[in-house]
């Protein structure tokens, strides 16, 4: 069984660390069980279960360490990895940047666990495939999908009294609709801690919808456009920003949250004021764990608010380097959003395109956070309000700091990849070329 509760849990890291001699032991537990099911050329491939299980011990002797695992958790198997990573850690060179394990720590019940996604069947997964393949028929399409669910455990505890439990669940799809005649394209993903807030019919219908569009794309002149960047497409470059919010790498120089000079652009206003971005694990959308692999506890934090830097991810080591409290890495982000449909912001639109998703993007200059990338599986020509026609896809090159600074509108939020993210308008996109990929 590679799910336990809370106190089988406690029992084994009891057990293990009460072998250790090392001046500081941490153990992790962990544990995972879910299936998945696969389908390519209107077919399923492949379907599967699997059950997961192991047991980390990071022993340390002063700033020395190591680390030593096993996925066998009787007595005599805990007692030999905690033997193992002493013996590691004894050949193990100081680290200048070891922190000693926290003492214990409150968190806050999570809601990351779901008993409906706990108990997804072969049955409802083989539906879930049939709800793509069947209506792609029907409309000369082929598809090809991925549904992902299983449940899963963390826990760890330390020689300095932390101890910490997680329970949670997960199901994510994705399926590409390709028109039989290979020249329409249409992509959709969904993930969900419920399986109750999946629709796969609706989630298929929408790729479906996106290929047939997507026939016969134009070729029409790069260059700077107003778009609609949908959920998807707005992530990928987020996701750069997100990763600047680390105050070492900006007190070392190294990103775009570096001041010319010196310093940091904490407390600088970057983008528009509009632009607010927090992470919550305990938001009810995208719920997360309540702590970190260090065991820290993980709370609602503003990152960015109305444009302005309100605070930088500060590791142990770093904050008492610069005598500042840690400030933990973000679980997920959210950003605000408006009450704007993606079809209201069609209809406001004079001339734009629609884009579904960024792909292939990587950075360019990590000092403007510019990154380079291609549209890909659905991108439109939006004129006087209405979708006129496809486009072949894109090159681009774009940050999201020149992004947010050149925001119309703010649309409403939705769950992509753990986060929750806003459709949005903005002007002045560079795309530099074409690309006759579908």
């Amino acid at each position: 069984m590679a799910i336990f509760s809370k106190e089988e849990a406690r029992k084994i890291l009891e057990k293990a660390l009460s072998f250790s001699t090392a001046d500081a032991c941490v153990v992790n537990l962990g544990g995972s069980q879910g299936g998945n099911i696969r389908y390519a050329r209107n077919s399923v491939s492949t379907a599967g279960y699997q059950s997961n299980q192991s047991l980390a011990v990071t022993a340390s002797f002063g700033k020395r360490s190591g680390t030593a695992t096993i996925d066998e958790l009787d007595d005599a198997s805990l007692k030999k990895v905690v033997q193992r990573a002493e013996e590691l850690a004894k050949l193990s060179p100081e680290n200048p940047e070891y922190m000693e394990p926290l003492g214990p720590q409150q968190y806050d019940e999570s809601k990351t666990f779901v008993e409906a996604t706990a108990n997804i069947t072969p049955e409802y997964r083989a539906e879930v495939a049939n709800s793509s393949i069947t209506p792609a028929k029907t409309k000369d399409v082929t598809a090809a999908g991925f549904l992902d669910d299983g449940q899963g455990f963390s826990a760890m505890m330390n020689s300095n009294g932390l101890f910490a439990y997680n329970k949670s669940t997960d199901v994510s799809f994705t399926v590409t609709m390709r028109t039989n005649d290979g020249t329409g394209s249409g992509w959709v993903t969904r993930d969900y801690n419920d399986i109750n807030k999946f629709d796969s019919s609706e989630a298929s219908q929408v790729a479906i919808d996106k290929a047939v569009m997507s026939r016969q794309a134009k070729a029409i002149e790069p260059g700077k456009y107003t778009v609609i960047l949908e959920p998807s497409a707005g992530l990928g470059l987020l996701q750069g920003l997100g990763r600047s919010l680390n105050a070492r790498s900006a007190d070392e120089g190294r990103s775009f949250m570096s001041k010319e000079g010196g310093g940091t652009k904490l407390g600088e206003k970057i983008v528009d004021e509009r632009v607010n971005l927090w992470s919550d694990p305990l938001n009810d959308e995208v719920p997360a764990a309540t702590w970190n692999g260090e065991g820290q506890p993980l709370k609602k934090t503003t990152w960015i608010e109305n444009g302005t830097v309100k605070n930088l991810a500060y590791g142990r080591y770093w904050a008492k380097e610069k005598g500042v409290e840690p400030v933990p890495f973000p679980s997920n982000f959210i950003m605000g959003g408006g009450d704007a449909s993606l079809d209201d912001l069609i209809k406001s639109t004079r001339k734009g395109i629609l884009v579904t998703r960024l792909w292939y993007i990587r950075s360019v200059d990590p000092q403007t956070l510019l990154y380079t990338g291609l549209t890909r599986d659905g991108t439109f020509y939006i004129e006087n309000g209405k979708i006129k026609y496809p486009v072949k896809n894109f090159r681009f090159n774009e940050s999201p700091i020149i992004m947010l600074n050149n925001l119309e509108t703010l649309g409403k939020q939705v769950r992509v990849d753990g986060s929750l993210i806003p459709y949005m308008k903005v002007r002045d996109f560079t795309f530099t070329s074409l690309s006759d990929a579908v």
